[in-house]
């Protein structure tokens, strides 16, 4: 068999890489950690339900500023 027919194996195990995730036993978790995790979370919530509501109120104008009509008025 040629070179040029051969799989390169190191590329395919790259591709195919699997992670394993094992969690620490400890005794009381680390409810700062955990308490900053989840406020982080809710920030990142909070600014991309702004991001689409201000997208959402700018593409109604940016219609009505081109002279389309909403669908709505049907």
């Amino acid at each position: 068999m040629s070179r040029t027919n051969r799989r390169n194996h190191r590329a395919t195990a790259d591709r195919e890489r699997r992670v394993s995730v094992r969690g620490i036993r400890r005794d009381t978790p680390d409810f700062r950690k955990l308490g900053r995790t989840l406020l982080e979370l809710a920030r990142a919530d909070a600014e991309a339900r702004a991001q689409a509501q201000a997208q959402a109120q700018r593409e109604p104008d940016a219609a009505r500023d081109r002279g389309e009509e909403a669908d709505d008025a049907a």
